[in-house]
């Protein structure tokens, strides 16, 4: 054993249970730090390896007004260049193959190319095929509105987008509030929406809102609309659905206006297996990519599966990390499909125990690739915000790369949106567990952040239910008027906000949610297809439910504001994890403590206490500000906000006496410093 190897690592010191696997975790550090070296030997830096996107692709170098076309097709037997320049016809734009790089190149004079001109390779492949294929590199491909074909497009506008916000700090956003959405379904009219309608339309709402970061999903052009964005052909390319890459800085621009940042939904764990758009079968082989063979598949998702352990692919994904961090701005990603990166087996496992994170089943090249990834996005903006989808649990996955972890700096808490889907589905509320709601909510690493839901966007598709929907369900379309009081309504938005404040309260250091959840958007999303008519009907959101006093969707709305502002005033996801006060299942109570406030909880269907006593560790007065049972929120008023709460001295313990309607939660802060009332 060498040295090396006998060092603890960070990680292992902050948590014991790890010690057995020090070496592995050790071999982690020593993989990256091996690979820096070598990078550093070749390239001089991280950030000079990722600067494919600089090199490869299409360039007009304005010096000597020429066109520089550059692929990397190591196993192609010829590239043609072909487009409406040269009616499709490439015998006389041969692309010739260096040698030495493999990289396949043709220079022409200026003039022979212009800005929105169709462009394709004609490859002949490796195994004889020829095909028209987009350059791997593009920036913008479209799609024939009839044939519904995407060609690459060049995009070389006279003059480049004027930012007015060049810079934005997100050194100032602590706990991530963050507002998921998807531009096409921005709108409340039946079709796709663009950028510019995002930005002028839909931002102003999101900050109003209460939120501080957007999480943009669908903007790698993707060939089918309703994949959500996950099946992706052209990782350089912004979605021409939405408008152009201007068009896309204009909102990214706006955003950092209101003072909001926004993350890319990066998709860098699988690619669509569409031969004509994407990737898959480039250069004539099925390993120039991904891996070869069954390996090369993710049949979960019916897409193909990246090779990191080799270099030029690690190369082209890192050159797509810094360009949409430093062509668009973006503050951050959220990485999707993590987990099954992680694994060879792609998550498909119970993770019940530690072996598991350790074994011969974890893809340590991928582990690798995310390494570099998170650190060249922190090179690049050290305030970079970093979320991992996982739902594996990999120790150290949200720790700095030199502790012994991957160096995400949040991760997400898949696991709670299908605890209250399972919940919902298998047991009236009053069989609902309160140990069962506690050690879900806070199970967790402690020392790695997490961004915690209650619901996601999968929820929203047609074939699912989103929350709001799974407790009201029909009842929503007639009985949502303010002076209806409808039973399951009045149970499913006081259900709606008690599941939505537990999570925010205990589940995590930050908070996502999906746009139009917040105010239990009646309708589920179905993207155009076959089945539908090809219809574009439910591919929006209906935010004027919002602005109509007379409706409950406003109620929850505001409710849900009032939620981020608990967190904005008292600071509360940056606290530690929630100190558990008082759980009593029979009573269908839980009371717990995080940062300086009190949750109060009795989820009872039925029975309202009066008097319960309350543990509570600091002495003093009290005052409720907040309470889900407010009229203002869709509730009954049955809690006094302006009543204040003494702790009382009863057996030797501080105690409050509160009065806890049934489907009720509510939030107390101390008012002042004051003397506790002793009982007699």
């Amino acid at each position: 054993m060498d040295n090396q190897s006998k060092i603890t690592p960070k990680l292992v010191k902050d948590d014991a249970w790890l010690t057995n696997y020090t070496s592995q975790i050790n071999e982690r550090i020593n993989q990256f730090n091996q690979e820096i070296k070598q990078i550093n030997t070749i390239h001089s830096s991280l950030y000079d390896f990722a600067s494919n996107h600089l090199k490869l692709g299409i360039h007009y170098h304005a010096s000597n007004d020429q066109w520089i076309i550059r692929e990397w097709a190591p196993n192609a037997l010829n590239i043609q260049l072909i487009g409406n320049f040269n009616k499709w016809s490439g015998e006389k734009h041969q692309l010739s193959q260096n040698e030495n790089t493999k990289l396949w190149e043709i220079s022409l004079p200026g003039k022979t190319l212009n800005h929105k001109q169709d462009i394709k390779f004609r490859i002949k492949g490796a195994d004889g095929s020829v095909r028209d294929r987009i350059p791997a590199y593009i920036k913008r491909a479209t799609q024939d509105p009839i044939t519904h074909d995407f060609t690459g497009q060049i995009w070389l506008p006279k003059q480049p987008y004027p930012w007015k916000h060049r810079k934005f700090n997100t050194s100032s956003i602590t706990t991530p509030l963050i507002y998921e959405a998807h531009v096409g379904i921005s709108g409340e009219e039946p079709r796709i929406h663009s950028y510019r309608e995002f930005a002028d339309n839909t931002i102003p709402y999101i900050k109003k809102a209460g939120y501080n970061v957007i999480q943009l999903m669908a903007i790698q052009e993707h060939p089918y609309y309703g994949s959500f964005g996950y099946h992706v052909s052209n990782f350089f390319a912004v979605s021409s659905r939405f408008g152009t890459p201007e068009d896309l800085k204009y909102l990214v621009d706006t955003a950092h206006h209101h003072g909001l940042a926004i993350l890319l939904d990066v998709v860098h764990s699988h690619a669509v297996k569409n031969i004509s758009e994407g990737l898959n079968e480039f250069d004539g082989t099925d390993h120039q990519y991904f891996h070869s063979g069954d390996k090369g598949n993710q049949p979960q998702w019916d897409s193909k599966c990246f090779n990191y352990s080799k270099p030029d692919v690690r190369q082209f994904l890192l050159s797509n990390t810094r360009y949409w961090l430093e062509e668009f701005k973006f503050d951050g990603f959220r990485f999707d499909g993590v987990t099954s990166m992680l694994y060879h087996h792609h998550g498909q496992t119970s993770f019940n125990k530690l072996d598991k994170y350790f074994d011969e089943a974890v893809d340590k090249d991928a582990i690798l690739y995310l390494q570099l990834a998170t650190t060249l996005t922190l090179e690049i903006n050290p305030h970079a915000i970093i979320i991992a989808e996982d739902m594996s649990g990999m120790p150290g996955l949200c720790r700095p790369v030199t502790e012994g972890g991957i160096g995400f700096t949040h991760r997400l808490a898949m696991g709670i949106p299908d605890f209250w889907i399972k919940t919902i589905k298998e047991s009236r509320d009053e069989e609902w567990s309160m140990h069962e709601i506690w050690n879900t909510l806070t199970n967790r690493r402690h020392a790695e952040k997490n961004i915690s839901y209650a619901e996601s966007h999968d929820q929203a598709l047609v074939g699912d239910k989103t929350l709001a929907f799974r407790l009201m369900d029909k009842e929503m379309y007639e009985h949502m008027s303010t002076a209806d009081n409808h039973p399951i309504i009045h149970r499913g938005i006081a259900l709606h906000k008690i599941i939505r404040l537990l999570t925010f309260s205990l589940a995590g250091e930050g908070w996502l949610n999906f746009m139009g959840n917040e105010f239990g958007h009646p309708e589920w999303l179905d993207f155009p297809r076959k089945g539908n008519n090809w219809s574009y009907h439910f591919c929006r959101r209906q935010w004027s439910l919002t602005e109509d006093p007379k409706l409950k969707y406003q109620q929850l709305a505001e409710f849900d504001l009032k939620l981020l502002q608990l967190d904005k005033k008292h600071n509360t996801l940056a606290q530690k994890q929630a100190e558990q006060l008082w759980l009593k299942e029979d009573d269908k109570i839980l009371a717990y403590q995080r940062g300086n406030l009190i949750f109060v909880l009795n989820i009872h269907p039925e029975t309202s206490l009066t008097d319960y006593q309350i543990p509570i560790p600091i002495p003093g007065k009290y005052k409720i500000i907040l309470n889900t049972d407010l009229s203002a929120y869709g509730g009954h008023d049955r809690v006094s906000m302006s009543t204040e709460h003494f702790t009382q001295n009863i057996s030797n313990k501080h105690v409050l006496q509160l009065y806890i309607p049934c489907r009720t939660m509510i939030v107390l802060a101390q008012s002042e410093k004051s003397h506790h009332i002793t009982s007699p």
